[in-house]
């Protein structure tokens, strides 16, 4: 999603800078070009080899290189990045780039920067909330710096309150949203308006109070489409089954356990979407009897009667709307095309998105994936990319086959 951007991560001297190593590794999974500067106290906690390892750039702390050819760095960083973020940012910083103050490569880099500049301060929840501070974050918003909050919570001082860095997800949503407003003219908000529901993760089907029968999904499939869509424009609505991930912000997020319990929430707000993306793995079976007490381990097997789960799948694709798109996933372990263009049909999806759960790299968990699209009108594949790639892809050719299918309404009309 960031191929062929350029984002300078300033580093200053907060305990909170460890946050940013994954960041840069996250904007670097985006074929994001990364390049790290430090200040002097935040080699005091983190090493600039950790950066440059991450981002396989240089981490630059001093004004000028030693080598030939000499760049003047203060003034090429900020001006041929497409945006500069400083994560930590300690009061320090925020009162000398407030005021003009540039006596390191790190402050001399902002103060000559043409791109935007996102600030998101760290520090002790006093320290934040001194009237000095909070006067000098006004001010940087004046001159159309771009603050990103932090959080409440606990902090490395053990005091509780304003200070703590926002999430690297935060982050990251941030420096993703800020430059796809560099580019108006590009797809990044195509999606304005659109109704795209998406479920992910897997379903639990209980056998007893202690167990029950699950698979490997991770749900980061799911939720990179999501974020992909809600990022684009769209109003989105994410079923999710029970996952490690964080709640993506912006969406209508709705838990559930069972593939009774996803049949009954998509099932309900099937008519309102535009597109509807099946990417949960719902259970295909699910235990007949299930025990109100814990089963007790015995002598000999334990035979467990299972019974088919609704296929929320066939039926949406059997009461589609009109002008409606449907999208269906499909986990195979051989003879991929073949059987997902079966599912294609006897569903009734517009487009089935495909993987093999033997590929290196394209199975459960992981941050890459390969899919195989299907429709009637043939096959596309994507090649190995991380989810967010496949996901903004995806979202492409549904928005495509969405936009067809109005066109159809209207010759019908």
């Amino acid at each position: 999603m960031l191929t062929g951007k350029k984002v300078v991560l300033g580093v200053t001297g907060s305990i909170a800078a460890y946050k940013t190593a994954n960041l840069a590794s996250m904007l670097v999974k985006q074929n994001c070009r990364v390049q790290a500067v430090m200040t002097e106290h935040a080699a005091q906690f983190i090493s600039p080899v950790t950066f440059e390892t991450l981002t396989s750039q240089p981490c630059l702390t001093d004004t000028f290189t030693r080598q030939a050819p000499v760049e003047i760095h203060h003034l090429t960083l900020g001006q041929t990045a497409d945006l500069l973020l400083i994560a930590p940012a300690t009061a320090n910083i925020l009162g000398k780039i407030a005021h003009g103050i540039a006596d390191d490569l790190l402050t001399s880099a902002v103060i000559a920067a043409t791109c935007p500049v996102l600030i998101a301060p760290a520090m002790n929840v006093h320290m934040y909330r001194n009237p000095i501070v909070q006067e000098n974050i006004s001010r940087l918003k004046s001159f159309g710096y771009e603050i990103i909050a932090p959080e409440v919570g606990r902090l490395a001082c053990d005091a509780v309150g304003e200070g703590k860095l926002a999430s690297e997800d935060v982050l990251m949503d941030a420096v993703l949203k800020r430059l796809s407003e560099q580019t108006p003219d590009e797809k990044k908000q195509d999606l304005a308006g659109l109704r795209i529901l998406v479920t992910a993760g897997p379903t639990r089907e209980a056998v007893d109070p202690v167990r029950f029968i699950t698979n490997r999904s991770s749900g980061r499939m799911g939720y990179a489409v999501a974020e992909c869509a809600r990022r684009r424009g769209a109003h989105v609505t994410l079923v999710s089954g029970p996952v490690s991930l964080p709640h993506p912000k912006g969406v209508c997020f709705v838990p559930v356990l069972s593939a009774e319990d996803m049949y009954r929430e998509v099932m309900g707000r099937r008519k309102e979407q535009d597109i509807v993306v099946k990417a949960a793995a719902v259970a295909d079976y699910r235990p007949k009897n299930v025990n109100p007490q814990k089963t007790k381990k015995q002598d000999g097997t334990l035979l467990l009667e299972l019974e088919r789960t609704k296929d929320i799948l066939a039926e949406l694709g059997s009461v589609k709307e009109k002008g409606q798109c449907i999208c269906g996933f499909s986990m195979e372990t051989e003879r991929l095309a073949e059987h997902s263009r079966a599912k294609l049909l006897n569903k009734h999806a517009d487009l089935i998105a495909a993987n093999s759960l033997t590929e290196s790299g394209a199975g459960f968990g992981g941050d890459t994936n390969r899919l195989l699209f299907l429709t009637k009108d043939g096959e596309e594949d994507t090649g190995m990319r991380t989810k967010e790639a496949c996901a903004d892809l995806l979202l492409d050719r549904l928005y495509e086959i969405w936009k067809q299918k109005q066109g159809e309404k209207e010759e019908v009309k």
